[in-house]
């Protein structure tokens, strides 16, 4: 909205210095500046006000970390705190006239309202199961959905609609319509579906540690962000030789308004923290990255980009399958780790929660860099 009317002066008025707003790389830092001082200036008033609404984390005594007790009275719900410093910033700075900044800002708010819906049950109604999960499920499929069949049959697409890039192969891409292009919606759309479910939930159990989510999140928005301007730009991605993207480049300032909110919120996250971002927070950032990749063709690398999560989803799917394996077996669940998410199975071993989060973004921060390689390394 704001850089329509920056652009408006610009074509009318002409003053010096003006064009620089038609330049992406010049909203990208304008978006992730905004983003950055919204959610410390509102963070605040907000975490102020969680504490007065007392609507404050429910710990489970049966979890076994003694450690996470003390922080039963932490407000939780924060993520209403990270949407609104990344939607406010994209709709100022993004193009309101492409289809990529009403996609990407319709996931974020249906996500975080999933997530709003199953933090008010558990933390108002004292409801410790929360939003009963087919809900949830339904609420991701339908974004998927919404998703999907919008990137498969917007018009702007059809050249490219079912494609996606294979890392580290050049010139190799995948394409979904294995049953003719008239029916490759059949295979895009469940893909997006199960993308965006997969990315959302394993952020959410990612959320167990102070800054774990938030830190991890960045990461991927960064490397993500890198990934749509380079794709959204004619030279570069002839250059790379990759898929070139028209438009895409828009994404780039939702991925810096990302960054800067999650960054601004880490400041009040980080241990000991002083708000949790709840499932509000957690499901909106899955969906955010996890739409990101599919709207850059670039969602074959989500397991490196975000494999952070991937591990910690996966480590409750071995530890949950082999206790009831093992259970039906031998009439007695065994584990594989000590406790999951692995995150857990960590502090269980003695490690810090500081030091799990550094050392888990330090790995974040290694798979960006390994993800960014795959541009030269084919």
């Amino acid at each position: 909205m704001l850089y329509e009317l920056l652009s408006w002066i610009n074509q009318t008025i002409s003053p010096p210095g003006f064009g620089a707003f038609d330049f992406i790389t010049t909203r990208t830092a304008f978006a992730s500046a905004t983003a950055l001082i919204i959610s410390l200036i509102i963070g605040k008033k907000i975490i102020q006000w969680l504490k007065r609404m007392q609507l404050k984390e429910n710990i489970r005594d049966d979890i076994g970390l003694k450690s996470h007790l003390s922080k039963a009275d932490t407000p939780t719900m924060g993520g209403v705190i990270i949407i609104l410093a990344t939607v406010i910033p994209a709709l100022l700075w993004m193009r309101m006239d492409s289809i990529y900044t009403w996609m990407i800002i319709f996931v974020v708010l249906v996500l975080g309202a999933v997530g709003f819906v199953d933090d008010y049950i558990k933390v108002v109604r004292k409801d410790k199961s929360g939003l009963h999960g087919w809900f949830k499920i339904i609420g991701q499929v339908l974004v998927g959905t919404v998703l999907g069949v919008t990137l498969y049959f917007w018009p702007a697409f059809e050249e490219y609609n079912t494609l996606t890039t294979v890392p580290f192969l050049k010139e190799v891409n995948i394409d979904y319509a294995f049953f003719g292009d008239e029916y490759g919606w059949l295979v895009f759309i469940p893909v997006v579906i199960f993308i965006i479910t997969g990315v959302s939930n394993a952020a959410n159990l990612t959320d167990g540690l102070d800054g774990l989510l938030s830190g991890t999140s960045a990461i991927a928005g960064v490397i993500l962000g890198i990934f749509a301007y380079v794709s959204g730009r004619v030279d570069f991605s002839e250059f790379l030789n990759i898929m070139y993207l028209p438009g895409a480049g828009e994404l780039t300032i939702f991925a810096a308004s990302l960054v800067g909110a999650c960054l601004g919120f880490l400041w009040y996250n980080a241990y000991p923290a002083s708000v949790f971002m709840g499932d509000t927070g957690s499901l909106a950032l899955g969906g955010a990255l996890g739409a990101l990749a599919v709207m850059i063709h670039k969602e074959l690398l989500l397991p490196i980009i975000c494999g952070i999560f991937v591990v910690e989803a996966l480590s409750v799917i071995i530890q949950t399958s082999w206790f009831k394996y093992t259970r039906k077996i031998y009439g007695e669940g065994q584990r594989i780790f000590l406790m999951a998410p692995i995150h857990h199975h960590f502090e269980k071993q003695g490690w810090s929660e500081s030091k799990i989060v550094v050392r888990f973004w330090i790995i974040a921060i290694l798979l960006g860099i390994l993800s960014l390689l795959t541009l030269k390394l084919r």
